[in-house]
């Protein structure tokens, strides 16, 4: 039997009681199905970096496993997420998370980045998925900012991730995956998801200038300062953005990733292919 882990790192969720109750029933129910596998259960995300906002934010979490897990395993642990699933908490489906071998959580590697996922959102299950770059800007959280629920401290299982590594990451997470939205707006319908989009571009902006991640929240106040004051506004309604409410900015939104994309010819490296 698997001794309970250490729940000291609970204190870091004071004044979060429901997100507490969903983390506990994780932690409760992770170690007996992997057993010896069990290394630890990190939170990563707005939790870690201090901006979690009860009104539009997730749970990030990452389990670390001595090895590969077998289908057994990764079967009981999708099981077991559906569980919590269904249950009564408004957390329940804001989980967000994977379960990474110890092997391969040192650095990032996109041959060995396939794990166990599962998006937050009803109807989402527990799968395998290739985890892309931007594994590399979590993987810099979770070791300058991840708590830990239970297990040896994050920092020592994860490799110091350099500016300049910080910094290609981010150009391929803009480029991969939010250059395409300006020719398909779709992917932005959902006033929630432009928000997000506006935030994001803050982060981006800073990371590219700075090497550095800070929270949404910093970098909105960051960019408010700093960047063009035609988005100034902008970023301030999306700043304020309460759950429910409308984000009728498609236009701006967009003008606001066609900036981020343009300014971040800066900082790519010679004979890459940016924005035309």
């Amino acid at each position: 039997m698997h001794d309970r882990p250490d729940l000291r790192g609970f204190q870091n969720l004071a004044g979060l009681p429901d997100v507490r109750a969903v983390l506990d029933k994780l932690l409760t129910a992770v170690p007996p199905i992997l057993g010896p596998q069990f290394i630890g259960l990190y939170l990563y995300g707005s939790l870690a970096l201090g901006d979690f906002n009860p009104n539009r934010s997730d749970i990030d979490f990452l389990v670390v496993t001595a090895g590969e897990l077998s289908d057994e395993m990764v079967s009981d642990l999708a099981a077991m997420h559906a569980r919590i699933a269904a249950s009564d908490s408004r957390w329940a489906l804001e989980l967000e998370g994977a379960y990474i071998p110890l092997p391969a959580l040192r650095r990032y590697d996109p041959a060995q980045a396939r794990h166990p996922h599962i998006d937050r959102g009803n109807g989402e299950q527990l799968r395998m998925e290739q985890h892309d770059s931007d594994w590399v800007i979590q993987r810099h959280v979770l070791r300058e900012h991840g708590v830990t629920l239970a297990g040896p401290p994050i920092s020592t299982l994860i490799d110091p991730v350099s500016p300049d590594d910080l910094r290609q990451a981010t150009l391929d997470v803009l480029h991969n995956w939010w250059q395409p939205m300006l020719t398909n707006p779709s992917y932005l319908d959902s006033g929630g998801y432009r928000v997000y989009a506006v935030l994001t571009m803050c982060r981006i902006l800073y990371t590219l200038r700075f090497g550095g991640v800070v929270s949404k929240l910093a970098a909105a106040q960051w960019g408010k300062e700093a960047l063009d004051c035609r988005f100034t506004s902008l970023i301030e309604q999306a700043d304020v953005w309460q759950n429910g409410r409308p984000f009728d900015k498609l236009d701006e939104t967009r003008g606001f990733i066609h900036y981020t994309l343009t300014q971040s010819k800066k900082y790519e490296p010679p004979n890459s292919i940016g924005i035309s």
